[in-house]
């Protein structure tokens, strides 16, 4: 594939870096968000939204790419409504309203990013303890939800203190008491490119990942595009004493490599991928000459199928002039081609894909995220495989 860099791609050069169609590629931002605002459906019962979408997929989801009790969201999406003062508003407000609109929309699975809410609230302020966690399982189960994982506490030092790994193990508690099958994290193991410092995030997420395992947790990591650059892992030494070079491996992959599959999982976000797939392209090999190697972030899910039991399904519009690539823009209204991604990565009863839109919430437009996360679980439903 022809190399190519940040500045000067544009046009079909881009597309094709991008891996969209031309198709795809032409369709404007200004068609996306038209797509995006068509009515809410604040007031649908959550059984109607139910039997709406299963008469619609008409064969109960069966050839739906993600199955009906598979879609999820990460409350990210609509922090704005879960901090939302319920006695300033008719909106939905705080985690029990924001949970009952979710599930009218048809969703099923939610993932936190933290217990904080309103204090207006029921429940207050702070549910992230063991007595506000029942009151969130009981809402959760009220309305149909289920909790599948948590941007929760990993210990940011190492070796472990005894503090900071007492609190990990009461995160452990919160995550059994909500249901969850997997805690983690919304930070990259580590944020430098270095061998060296991989490894010692490696032996910190083993350990952390034993301990989440022996409590029947899966411990995963989320990651953003840096996490998928060139690991620096040999030629010359800088004044540090540090490698200047690669041998083409990518952070993320040597993580993988030196980490217990069975402990220590991930969660992609399709669109950080996507990003890296525009940025990091080429590196300097131990030998001094330039190589290419284009990024393909399905083909990294099926070479460790078992180690991705969660996505971020976050999507965007290509724009050659933004230096990630793409503008970020709801599920389903960009350019990243979700139905060719999913039919690839496969195992859709394994996959846990959890709509994102870092940009939903709006003080201009209160009710904006909820109605970007009503498009985004429609167009997920929507995802039928390729022929």
């Amino acid at each position: 594939m022809t190399a190519f860099n940040d500045e000067t791609v544009t046009g079909d050069a881009l597309r094709r870096a991008l891996g969209v169609s031309r198709r795809r590629f032409l369709s404007t931002c200004t068609a996306a968000t038209a797509a995006a605002i068509a009515a809410p459906v604040f007031g649908a019962a959550p059984a109607l939204a139910q039997d709406r979408t299963e008469a619609a997929e008409g064969d109960r989801g069966r050839s739906a790419l993600v199955p009906p009790h598979k879609r999820g969201i990460i409350l990210y999406t609509v922090r704005d409504a879960i901090g939302r003062d319920p006695l300033a508003s008719d909106l939905p407000s705080g985690f029990r309203e924001v949970f009952k609109q979710l599930s009218r929309f048809g969703y099923r699975q939610v993932e936190f990013a933290g217990y904080g809410q309103h204090a207006g609230a029921p429940g207050g302020a702070d549910l992230g303890t063991l007595k506000g966690a029942k009151l969130l399982r009981s809402w959760l189960d009220e309305y149909g939800l289920r909790a599948q994982g948590s941007h929760g506490f990993i210990p940011p030092s190492w070796p472990l203190t005894p503090s900071d790994l007492d609190t990990f193990k009461r995160w452990l508690e919160i995550t059994n008491i909500l249901g969850m099958e997997h805690m983690g994290t919304g930070a990259d193991p580590t944020t430098t490119p270095y061998r060296d410092d991989w490894d010692v995030a490696a032996q910190k997420w083993n350990t952390l990942g034993a301990l989440a395992r022996r409590e029947g947790v899966k411990l995963y990591t989320h990651n953003h595009d840096s996490a998928y650059d060139f690991l620096l892992d040999g030629g010359p030494l800088d004044a540090q004493g540090r490698p200047t070079r690669s041998s083409g491996i990518r952070k993320l992959e040597y993580f993988l490599k030196v980490t217990d599959r069975k402990s220590v999982h991930l969660e992609l976000d399709v669109f950080w991928a996507h990003v890296a797939r525009y940025k990091f392209h080429t590196y300097t090999a131990h030998d001094g000459s330039p190589r290419e190697r284009v990024f393909d972030p399905a083909a990294l899910v099926v070479r460790n199928t078992d180690r991705f039991p969660l996505f971020h399904a976050k999507d965007g519009v290509i724009n050659p002039q933004s230096g990630l690539g793409y503008d970020m823009v709801p599920f389903g209204t960009g350019d990243i081609d979700y139905r060719t991604f999913f039919t690839r990565v496969g195992a859709k009863n394994h996959r846990n894909p959890m709509v994102e839109q870092d940009n939903a919430p709006s003080t201009s437009a209160p009710g904006q995220s909820l109605e970007f996360a009503r498009v985004g679980y429609d167009n997920l439903a929507a995802l039928r495989a390729c022929n």
